[in-house]
């Protein structure tokens, strides 16, 4: 039968892997406990046609972990070797644009339980009067953990406990938010010198066992002390090898000594043996603050800090200032003159300077003043000032700087004093501005300087605050030119040049500007589109321009492959149209429309036209697998629909391929959603196959779909001809689901997993063979269940086969088997229903019993008469009480009637039914 079937998506969390429990229902909220370091799998089941799209995605945890910075879009979520930052809430989105997404949540709670650390503490009260002394320690341990952790002290083999010793007080963790557990020993006494054991516990949870810590407790413990056999400050030239050697001078146990260096992380060629650290061939990136760190656990931390300098000397500049009384840019006779020298260098009050005239050493004088500015306001600069400059003052002067003590080579600035020297001038090139490129080009911006000696010209953005091309807000430059490799379209428009006072002269900077235009081919859209058309239909392209430079546009060429269909200018639009009135096969192809400007052929807008069908899409909201009575074949009903069937032609077949056979599926006139339906016979337990479905038209095969069919049959056993049996086993449960309309769900465990220890009087002891790692099903009656709610299983469904081709005028017989167990004070109701295909509700079960039955498994079996495909129901009812656990195993279905039934005696039918009673199709549901 063909119907149209889209539905809406549902979702529900399954949990694999390793848990240390689950709790489903606390607070309407889901909870999954487990152990760090375990594997977290995660299964997201969906319903809904067309076949929901998957996405997980987290919250809480630390700001730090962002799920990998994206979403799991697949059906199950792995962490292997999950760690505490890891916890938090997972989400399951399913969504295929049906009505509102489907979102289910579970909380993951990672358990962890580090070794605790103690650290001590001691405060001494002075001498009062001659009369008062005390000595008090302090004990406090702490240990990270989730849950949190509790504490308890040991002095040897005795329990510390507040109360039991007059001079030991106890600070219980509500005192200190959890945290920590304080041990205080008032005012010292002998026996107080003894090992104390911290012991930190979870209690087991996760089966996290307690994890303990000792400290000895002596006359002698106190807290560390170190000295640095080392200078403050270290000053070493580059390439030297430098140790920092520490020691420790007290403490009580022995302290451990670390270094760490104020660039957070020591050098990677640094070398710590013991409390000496050694950096061999150093470098001034090494510079800083290195210090020694002595722990003991026994009061503060002790810390003792170096710094190390290395000696370096760079970036030797210079600039020339004229007569600063006179506002003239020139250097004139008579007039005074200053020249200034910069020189980086560390430590800077080592730096030393001198000045040359002509390669001959220059003394300071009346006339040439010769002074070196503060250090500690502006380091490292000289300055030369020649007052009435005279004819014979023209000559080289030299600047050079040194550093006390030696080691580091000497920096020689050379400045030339003339009649020839002149401000600076700056031009930009005729044809340099504006300067036209096509994005990707290299470009060289030129400003053209004149004037001696020449100054460092620096580039700058001028009509925006954006960086340069590499980053900085200016480059240096000594001829004046920069350049650009790859030029990109964001670097259009303005940049100023201007000159420096550096390497020239100290007068008011000169500037110009170069104007940049970088030109690049359109961009369009659409880039790229396929276009799915019939034959003899209609069909209209667009490509529209979006960015371009120049933006006027010269021309677009259509094209059919290699053949010009139409060209033509663009007049004030910026999209151009191409119709094909009336498709037919010659048609189908790939169409172009280039758009072309100055700049040449930008992106092309391509249309590819073709008669191909859309694949069609497979129905995933049953399983529908085929009860065949057959002991080593299976059957699949296998259903779809076709996605955008009138986008194309008439859709005429399919290929069905599977198990390299091909089947042609041959179809009338297809309507969207509707649902098609083909059953695979033949199937082999348990073989997984892959089917690909394949539509066909007059064009040709269309686009495929792949579904892999999976034999659903694990955990019920085809013992002989025409016999259904399910012992819940598998996580599949044989395909049995739990009903949509129902209170709550029937829950799957083992007596090795299932939590009793809030119903301890209740519930089976082990499944139904007496196994304690068996599988079974059963309603979890504790809270928030209420009395009256109901939980109901539903198995597959089953085929019932007539005989002739006119219906079923005589009912075949099914024997319908379970045991039960119903155990507790407060048991309710188990009932047991037949639901069949196309009919209404029955007035009640087939088979019903209510009431506490004792602590064994007890088997219930009943005939029923089916006149359609049918499911049965097994429907638990909670009781008054939390004691009302009911369980069910080893589910049977055989042909024929039931023989060997219980004895009535077995049960204590309160409700009156007898477990065996034979129900009609006139009674079933």
């Amino acid at each position: 039968m063909q119907v149209n079937c889209v539905s809406p998506p549902t979702v529900r969390i399954v949990h694999s892997g390793h848990a240390c429990n689950v709790e489903e229902e606390r607070h309407a909220e889901r909870v999954y406990t487990i152990r760090e370091g375990e594997t977290l799998e995660l299964t997201c089941l969906v319903t809904g046609h067309p076949r929901p799209q998957i996405r997980w995605t987290k919250t809480a945890g630390s700001v730090s972990d962002r799920f990998q910075d994206s979403s799991v879009f697949n059906e199950t979520l792995h962490i292997t070797k999950i760690q505490r930052h890891q916890g938090g809430r997972y989400y399951c989105k399913a969504e295929n644009g049906l009505g509102s997404p489907a979102i289910k949540s579970i909380r993951v709670d990672v358990y962890f339980l580090d070794d605790p650390v103690v650290t001590v503490h001691q405060s001494v009260g002075e001498a009062k009067e001659q009369f008062y002394y005390e000595r008090t320690v302090f004990l406090r341990c702490m240990a990270n953990s989730n849950p949190p952790v509790r504490y308890s002290w040991h002095r040897g083999r005795d329990v510390l406990s507040q109360g039991s010793d007059k001079g030991v007080e106890i600070y219980e963790p509500f005192f200190t938010q959890g945290e920590t557990k304080i041990l205080k020993l008032k005012n010292l006494r002998p026996q107080d010198y003894a090992n104390y054991s911290c012991i930190a516990s979870v209690r087991n949870v996760c089966g996290i066992s307690d994890r303990n810590i000792v400290f000895k407790l002596t006359n002698k413990t106190v807290s560390p002390s170190i000295k640095l056999l080392v200078e403050d400050p270290i000053v070493v030239n580059p390439g030297q090898t430098v140790s920092l050697v520490c020691i420790t001078t007290g403490g009580e146990p022995k302290p451990t000594l670390s270094w760490v260096s104020s660039s957070d992380r020591l050098p990677e060629k640094s070398v710590v043996k013991g409390g000496t650290l050694t950096l061999p061939a150093i470098t001034s990136d090494e510079a800083g603050v290195y210090s020694c760190v002595a722990t003991n656990n026994v009061g503060n931390p002790a810390k003792k800090s170096t710094t190390i300098v290395v000696r370096a000397m760079k970036k030797g500049r210079f600039w020339i200032t004229p007569d600063p009384y006179h506002n003239d840019d020139n250097i004139q006779i008579g007039r005074e003159v200053k020249i200034s020298c910069q020189v980086e260098a560390t430590p800077p009050e080592e730096l030393t300077f001198g000045w040359l005239k002509n390669g001959r050493a220059l003394r300071s004088s009346e006339r040439m003043v010769i002074t070196q500015t503060d250090p500690d306001t502006s380091p490292g600069t000289t300055n030369l000032d020649i007052i009435d400059l005279k004819f014979t003052d023209f000559g080289t002067y030299t600047c050079v700087a040194a550093l006390k003590g030696g080691g580091i080579p000497e920096i020689s600035i050379d400045v030339n004093i003339s009649s020839t020297t002149v401000p600076p001038n700056l031009t930009v090139p005729r044809g340099k501005s504006p300067l036209v490129v096509q994005e990707g080009d290299t470009v060289e911006l030129e400003c053209l300087v004149s004037g001696k000696p020449k100054p460092i010209i620096l580039w700058s953005r001028a009509d925006k605050e954006a960086p340069m091309p590499d980053g900085t807000l200016q480059v240096e430059s000594y001829d004046g030119v920069l350049r650009i490799v790859n030029v990109s379209r964001e670097m259009t428009g303005s940049y100023r040049c201007q000159t420096s006072q550096f390497n020239g002269f100290n007068v008011k900077p000169r500037e110009a500007v170069v104007e940049l235009i970088v030109q690049y081919p359109p961009s369009v859209e659409p880039v790229s589109l396929e276009m799915r058309q019939g034959l003899g239909r209609p069909v209209a392209m667009n490509c529209r321009v979006l960015r371009a430079h120049p933006s006027r546009v010269l021309r677009y060429e259509w094209r059919l492959g290699n053949r010009l269909l139409h060209a033509g200018h663009f007049d004030q639009s910026d999209e151009t149209e191409y119709t094909v009135k009336s498709l037919n096969r010659e048609g189908w192809g790939e169409y172009t429309c280039d758009i072309i400007n100055e700049a040449g052929a930008g992106c092309k807008c391509l249309f590819v036209f073709t008669g191909k069908a859309y694949p069609p899409e497979f129905y995933y909201d049953t399983y529908s697998p085929l009860w065949q009575n057959r002991p080593r074949v299976y059957g699949f009903k296998l259903q779809w629909t076709q996605m955008n069937p009138n986008a194309v032609d008439r859709i005429v077949a399919y290929r069905l391929g599977i198990r390299q056979v091909e089947v042609c599926v041959c179809v009338r006139t297809i309507t969207k959603g509707e649902l098609i339906t083909h059953n695979l016979t033949e199937l082999i337990k348990p073989e997984a196959y892959e089917v690909r479905l394949t539509p066909i038209t007059r064009f040709g095969e269309g686009d495929s779909t792949i579904r892999i069919i999976t034999y659903s049959g694990n955990g019920f056993l085809i013992r002989s001809s025409g016999e259904f049996h399910c012992s819940f086993e598998e996580e599949p449960i044989c395909m049995f689901t739990q009903d949509k309309n129902d209170d709550f769900d029937w829950t799957r465990h083992s007596a090795a997993t299932r939590d009793t220890k809030y119903t301890p009087n209740t519930g089976p002891s082990g499944d139904r063979s007496g196994s304690k790692q068996g599988f079974y099903m059963y309603i979890e009656t504790s809270r928030p269940r209420k009395e009256g709610e109901v939980a109901r299983l539903v198995s597959p469904f089953f085929n019932v086969a007539p005989k002739n081709p006119y219906g079923i005028t005589n009912p075949p017989a099914y024997c319908f088997g379970f045991f039960f167990h119903m155990y507790g004070k407060h048991i309710g109701t188990l009932n047991a229903l037949l639901r069949q295909k196309g009919q209404a509700a029955t007035e009640g079960p087939t088979w019903s019993l209510s009431g506490n039955q004792g602590d064994h498994w007890k088997q219930a079996k009943v005939s029923i008469h089916p006149t359609a495909s049918f499911q049965v129901v097994l429907e638990g009812i909670r009781g008054p009480g939390i004691e009302g656990d009911i369980a069910i195993d080893d589910v049977t279905l055989e042909e024929g009637e039931c023989r060997d039934l219980p004895a009535i005696s077995e049960y204590r039918n309160i409700r009156g039914v007898y477990p065996y009673k034979t129900v009609y199709s006139t009674n079933t549901l």
